[in-house]
């Protein structure tokens, strides 16, 4: 008997069918029998089950002598086992987790962008992973289509872990074959006539009046029913936001201090420049970078505000890195504007708008957000009037931007309207002092309501 042969993907069972049904017949010198044509003619539109079976069971095969019998049969089965270790589509790669970043171990797999089935090309998204600071993507390493997830949903995944397997080169979803879909179709039932029955009218049953509801005592809480209520678990993202925030709570002596700040010269030198900026840089010129020029003056002259206490010794940073912190849908993340005493206010404006748009879309790393030495946060674009902020460990300080709003000031004896907005900063007063902390809030409060002084140093 023919023995069973593994062959590679590119070959196909129905051309090595077709090899050995000529080869056997050649050896044996002979003509091709009718039940040996047909299997070519079959074999080279495609051998199916169906017909396999049919030319095994058939007299084309019982009617022919034992040897040739045997034969037959054997080329028949060779096709089965063949066509099991054969596939027209190529070879299968795994998709698996990408290296994350020095400080991140593992991640939860989060969601499946395709489904099994789907083509995907090279380097094309099919799942996210989450992890404690940023969302990553799962590339395909190839083109091909979607066989099968490996992961599920949920699972806490680490780098190098197979999620995925991908078949090499194939198509899309392929559409069933005739054979297959008249085998999936159910046979109608015929329906059976139906039967008029007649209805026995009963007599009406006197209503009975409802039970009295049942009354609670005063001090029997009203809680809502659970049906109102959704339990859903928490991203890898707000827990790890949730332990820093409290962490922070715990270890700091926290404390704030607030001023005002009236944005008339910053509000009109962003009103007299900001085409000409715009022009030169190619970027919008906002409020965010007077208030890190700003940040970055006070900083120099406060550097304990820049400082952080490590243990029994206090660190002394001699770089001003400044942390931005941005509210995305899937939770707040704190991008970082590195050497900003280096910058101008262009380069500033350029660096915030690259950094926002990656935390908005998730493509933000995490080397972007790890460091730092002081952060301001704007609540103001919410619309917030006054917040005490939060620490972001292992800073020292937080600054504090608010909405601004028109109020009656005095101004020369005069009462005007000056746009004003309200600031606050929280510091750790284990390390600042009260006073280092209002002198810091006041030199902010000085650079934002005069930028001349920037220039003049002053």
């Amino acid at each position: 008997m023919l023995g069973v042969r593994r062959v590679a993907h590119q070959s196909s069972s129905t051309s090595i069918l077709r090899q050995s049904v000529l080869a056997s017949r050649s050896a044996s010198k002979s003509v091709l029998s009718s039940a040996e044509k047909i299997l070519l003619l079959q074999t080279e539109a495609g051998c199916s089950k169906r017909l396999l079976h049919f030319l095994a069971s058939s007299h084309l095969v019982q009617s022919r002598p034992i040897s040739e019998a045997i034969r037959l049969n054997s080329l028949i089965a060779d096709a089965r086992v063949i066509r099991q270790f054969s596939s027209e589509s190529g070879d299968l790669v795994d998709a698996v987790v990408p290296f994350m970043g020095e400080s991140v171990t593992d991640g939860t797999l989060a969601t499946f962008l395709k489904k099994p089935g789907d083509r995907v090309e090279v380097d094309e998204p099919i799942a996210q992973i989450e992890t404690d600071k940023v969302t990553i993507d799962i590339a395909s390493p190839e083109a091909g289509v979607i066989q099968k997830f490996v992961a599920n949903i949920g699972d806490t995944v680490e780098p190098g872990k197979k999620v995925a397997v991908i078949l090499k080169g194939a198509e899309g979803v392929a559409q069933a074959s005739p054979s297959e879909k008249v085998s999936s179709e159910k046979p109608k039932t015929e329906e059976m006539p139906k039967v008029e029955t007649s209805t026995i009218k009963e007599k009406p049953k006197p209503s009975t009046p409802p039970p009295p509801p049942p009354k609670h005592t005063p001090t029997e809480p009203q809680l809502p029913p659970k049906e109102r209520e959704r339990r859903v678990p928490m991203t890898r993202l707000r827990k790890r936001v949730a332990t820093r925030l409290k962490d922070s709570q715990n270890t700091f002596a926290l404390l704030t201090t607030f001023n005002e700040v009236d944005m008339t010269n910053l509000m009109k030198l962003r009103s007299d420049y900001k085409d000409a900026f715009v022009e030169k840089h190619g970027v919008k010129l906002g409020y965010m970078s007077g208030f890190v020029k700003a940040a970055v003056s006070a900083l120099q002259q406060q550097p304990v505000v820049n400082a952080v206490i490590d243990g029994d010794d206090i660190i002394y940073r001699d770089y001003i890195d400044i942390s931005i912190a941005v509210g995305t849908p899937k939770g707040l993340v704190v991008p970082v504007v590195r050497n900003a005493d280096k910058m101008n206010f262009a380069e500033i404006e350029k660096e915030i708008n690259t950094l926002a748009k990656k935390a908005v879309d998730g493509s933000i790393s995490i080397d972007e957000m790890a460091g730092g030495s002081f952060t301001i946060s704007n609540g103001g674009v919410y619309g917030s009037l006054l917040s005490t902020p939060i620490i972001n460990p292992p800073q020292s300080a937080i600054l504090g931007m608010h909405s601004i709003v028109n109020r009656p000031m005095v101004v020369q004896g005069n009462i005007v309207a000056r746009p004003m907005m309200n600031l606050a900063l929280t510091y750790d007063h284990r390390l600042i002092d009260g006073r280092e902390a209002v002198y810091f809030l006041r030199r902010i409060k000085e650079v934002v309501e005069d930028p001349r002084r920037l220039l003049l140093d002053v």
